[in-house]
């Protein structure tokens, strides 16, 4: 049996703390979709992976347990299918957080926590 290895090299990493939203397939989605974020819980980082049906504006916040809005990471149109966003949560404190994607009538919530 021939067993054929891939290897992968990355160069250049920056982990400066700006969100890069990242389109992750070229496959036409069936449905919205806001997935759990992973890690969960996390410490500073997580990413968060979100679908969309078709081109539209879509918005992706953060908030604190009392509903105050500590991080916008996507505001802008973006095109159909998956992408994910990096959330850094570096200058937070440690509890549960919220975020919110909205991508027209499409509106879902789910929490994470934060653990220092």
């Amino acid at each position: 049996m021939d067993r054929r290895r891939s290897y992968f090299q990355l160069d250049d990493l920056d982990f400066s703390g700006s969100t890069d939203v990242t389109l992750l397939d070229g496959v036409i989605p069936s449905s919205f979709e806001l997935l759990q974020n992973y890690p969960n819980p996390f410490n500073p980082t997580t990413n968060i992976r979100f679908t969309i049906l078709n081109s539209q504006l879509t918005t992706l916040k953060v908030y604190d347990v009392l509903g105050r809005e500590v991080a916008t990471l996507v505001n802008e149109q973006k095109e159909a299918g998956t992408h994910q966003a990096q959330f850094d949560a570096s200058g937070l404190a440690s509890g549960t957080y919220m975020y919110r994607f909205t991508a027209g009538s499409f509106v879902a919530t789910k929490m994470m926590i934060l653990a220092r």
